[in-house]
């Protein structure tokens, strides 16, 4: 079972003057999820080497026993400092995808030609993929071979309008991914805010917020199993 995790190179919180990035436990625990199973996981991002980790998902209200553990993890921590670029990655050599959140992919993996074209491979290849919290942000853009969006008619999840609210980024992110997912033509799903949340629609797999992470990743090792990856 090898895994491909897909994050961010985009630090820059639009034009508010703050950091971005990934969301520390949306890579931590589902990355855990898939070692501690036996998977292989290989990490990407578009710009290769290091991936900016949102600070805020640093901060000490924001720790999870997943985030500790990464934290206390050098040879995880190394692995991150040196992700592979998009270029060098594609579906084949992978059974299934996993994008962590956090709102960069909002401003880069949404438009990533590379990361669109690597989820249509996956996709065609009936292989699972799988994103959480904002980071099915990096459906928006993806098409099926029919030329439809990929969401179209088909279940998934993401971070609510009401839960940006919340963190007071309405106005600066690009889009709200609960708006777009929606115009899209997808049946989108929610619980109450903060609350986990993870949608299956066959080899889509797709969760809410980070409290989801987790459940998400079991979601897609479930998928797998049903797929017989060992």
């Amino acid at each position: 079972m090898k895994i491909l995790m897909v994050l961010t190179s985009h630090e820059q919180l639009g034009d508010s003057g703050h950091k971005t990035g990934f969301w520390a436990e949306e890579f931590a625990a589902p990355y855990y999820a898939f070692k501690d199973a036996g998977a292989e996981v290989v990490l990407a991002s578009p710009k290769g080497g290091q991936p900016p980790i949102d600070p805020n998902s640093e901060q000490s209200d924001a720790q999870t026993t997943a985030t500790v553990r990464l934290f206390e993890d050098p040879e995880t921590m190394e692995k991150l400092a040196t992700t592979l670029k998009l270029s060098e990655v594609t579906a084949d050599k992978f059974d299934a995808v996993f994008y962590p959140g956090g709102h960069g992919p909002l401003w880069d993996l949404s438009e990533d030609p590379l990361s669109i074209g690597l989820i249509q491979q996956f996709w065609e290849q009936e292989k699972p993929v799988a994103a959480v919290c904002h980071a099915p942000a990096v459906l928006v853009n993806v098409k099926t071979p029919a030329g439809k969006p990929l969401v179209a008619g088909r279940k998934v999840s993401g971070f609510t309008n009401s839960e940006e609210a919340a963190v007071g980024l309405t106005d600066v992110v690009p889009f709200l991914l609960e708006d777009k997912l929606q115009e899209l033509g997808g049946v989108y799903q929610k619980v109450d805010d903060w609350k986990p949340l993870a949608v299956v629609d066959g080899n889509l797999i797709t969760g809410q917020n980070p409290a989801s992470s987790e459940a998400v990743a079991g979601e897609l090792l479930k998928r797998l199993k049903a797929l017989h990856v060992n």
